[in-house]
């Protein structure tokens, strides 16, 4: 699946970082890459969920970053 949205941390514990697209609709990122541990950022990210993982944040579901643009 392909979403354009911003880059935001979320202050659960040591903070979750998560994609929250232009419809308000919130992806907790799974392991995200440096460069995209920057809140504000806009961006394009493929990837897919993972509905075999749990967290403890639950702030959405879980998205695998398989690629990303900023834009």
């Amino acid at each position: 699946m392909t979403l354009i949205g911003t880059i935001e941390k979320k202050g659960f514990g040591f903070g979750t970082w998560a994609l929250v697209t232009d419809d308000g609709t919130t992806y907790e990122l799974k392991d995200p890459v440096s460069a995209l541990q920057k809140g504000g950022l806009k961006v394009e990210v493929k990837g897919k969920i993972r509905k075999d993982i749990m967290t403890i944040a639950m702030i959405g579901a879980v998205l695998e970053v398989e690629s990303y643009r900023v834009l």
